[in-house]
């Protein structure tokens, strides 16, 4: 079985403007199925298109099965068949000895990035780094599919 387990967390905005970082890609995400239990997502990079199936989380896990399609399908599935989709800027940015992947998401979600970051277990320890906020791991609102729902725009 196919396991995630990734906590989340905002980004301090200053520090992170201020960051030397690499160059992100621009990824384009729609949902086939937004379900509390599961989801069903197409996401399209510049080089790639990527068929993904995630369960329900319980605290940071939750099952995960992930696909490569071609391109051209890709991006032909979120035009068809995505019934919501939202684009984001994606950095990769290595800290001690952890992949972070930090988003900063674009239309209705601009002004919101989260930085996300994969383990091997829920009980493993990392280093955060500085420009790292709060944690929002548990927060519903700030799962992709959701965004899609609920941007961040619409918050209070």
């Amino acid at each position: 079985m196919g396991i995630e387990i990734e906590r989340k967390f905002l980004v301090k905005k200053e520090e992170w403007k201020n960051l030397k970082k690499p160059a992100g890609e621009l990824y384009r995400q729609g949902y086939l199925l937004t379900d509390p239990n599961k989801t069903i997502r197409v996401r399209q990079t510049s080089q790639k298109g990527f068929l993904t199936i995630k369960g329900l989380s319980v605290g940071a896990t939750r099952a995960e099965y992930e696909y490569e399609v071609p391109l051209d399908e890709a991006k032909e599935l979120l035009d068809r068949f995505a019934v919501t989709e939202l684009s984001k800027i994606r950095y990769k940015i290595a800290f001690e000895e952890h992949l972070w992947e930090i988003d900063e998401f674009l239309g209705d979600n601009e002004g919101l990035i989260v930085a996300e970051i994969e383990l091997s277990s829920e009980a493993e320890e990392f280093l955060i780094p500085k420009w790292i906020d709060c944690e929002v791991t548990s927060e519903d609102k700030y799962y992709n599919s959701n965004l899609t729902l609920n941007p961040y725009k619409d918050w209070k």
